[in-house]
């Protein structure tokens, strides 16, 4: 299925940037960043996404995160949007990346104080 306006005429610093230039070429408006920062979800002091995970368990978030991917990668081919559809599943993934990284991290220093802490009794 070919997307119009799709095609690399240019080098792009990032998908975003490559994403801007399409939605510029093709004449629709583009109203801030609708990927990483939906204002829809920004109207107080905290985003929702923070909250969210805030109020989930790390294995509820990671669900969490996983089904919100799987949304949009699902649906992205029905969408007037399909770009900004494969790209919010992608932020998804990062954000499960980094969340799971840190995580392991925190497993990770919580056994060595525990083994330390067994060294020391």
């Amino acid at each position: 299925m070919a997307i119009e306006g799709w095609g690399k005429p240019e080098k792009f610093a990032n998908d975003l940037e490559e994403y801007k230039y399409i939605k510029k070429k093709n004449k629709k408006k583009f109203n801030g960043d609708v990927v990483n920062h939906p204002p829809h979800y920004n109207n107080g002091d905290i985003e929702c996404i923070e909250a969210i995970e805030a109020m989930l368990t790390p294995e509820e978030f990671i669900g969490y995160l996983r089904g919100n991917s799987l949304k949009y990668r699902w649906r992205f081919r029905y969408k007037k949007q399909p770009i900004e559809d494969m790209m919010k599943a992608r932020w998804y993934e990062e954000r499960l990346l980094r969340f799971y990284k840190k995580s392991e991290d925190l497993m990770e220093k919580q056994s060595e104080r525990r083994q330390e802490s067994r060294k020391d009794s």
